[in-house]
């Protein structure tokens, strides 16, 4: 699986023509796809699954994963790719035995014994959040570029920036080694979601050609 690219994160709560912007997205190079735990109120059980279905078989015609946030036992009766979370599970055991064969990933700020834990782990990558300040990311600290830097000392696993990364910033981590950005209004609050993918990907190619 391409842990690497562009990283999409979706928020299944939007009514505005999710599917039809998630298309237009991947169209436009989007490499990873994750579904925020995010829900309308008062949706069930079934609704979840029956809106992940339609994400997922939007994103499995274009070859691409999709992961699920936190909630790790929908994403197992979903047939999800893995999951994404943002503090380590409690029951990080019963977890771990579960997902074995699944994507894991974990946000990191500048904790660099969180980064460590995960390295010993062997976490499938992790994503700093956030780099730069964004309405999208208020629970996140902004990260240090020189913990990015210093976390390749600890670890050699993939590393997604995230965070209020935008084309005309992305300049500004050109020296950190990474393997991907996440983004989230970035791409489907545009105007042109599948331009916006381009662009991103595009940007993101000048600074890292092996992408």
């Amino acid at each position: 699986m391409k842990l690497s690219g562009i990283y999409l994160v979706i928020d299944p709560s939007s009514e505005d023509a999710i599917l039809e912007r998630l298309s237009q997205a991947l169209s436009g190079g989007v490499s990873i796809v994750q579904i925020w735990n995010h829900w309308p109120k008062g949706f069930s059980s079934r609704q979840k699954r029956t809106t992940i279905d339609q994400i997922k078989e939007v994103a499995f015609s274009y070859k691409v994963p999709v992961l699920m946030h936190e909630d790790w036992q929908l994403a197992q009766e979903c047939g999800l790719s893995g999951v994404h979370f943002d503090e380590v599970p409690k029951n990080w055991e019963q977890v771990k035995s579960n997902l074995h064969n699944k994507v894991i990933g974990l946000t990191v700020g500048n904790d660099l014994q969180k980064i460590k834990w995960a390295d010993q782990q062997q976490i499938s990558y992790l994503s700093f959040c956030a780099m730069f300040p964004s309405p999208s990311v208020t629970s996140c600290e902004i990260v240090s570029p020189a913990v990015v830097l210093q976390t390749r000392t600890i670890t050699d696993l993939p590393l997604f920036l995230s965070g209020g990364i935008r084309p005309d910033n992305l300049d500004q981590l050109k020296n950190l080694d990474f393997q991907g950005i996440a983004v989230i209004s970035g791409i489907m609050s545009a105007d042109n979601p599948t331009e916006a993918a381009k662009t991103y990907c595009a940007k993101l190619k000048t600074l890292k050609p092996s992408i």
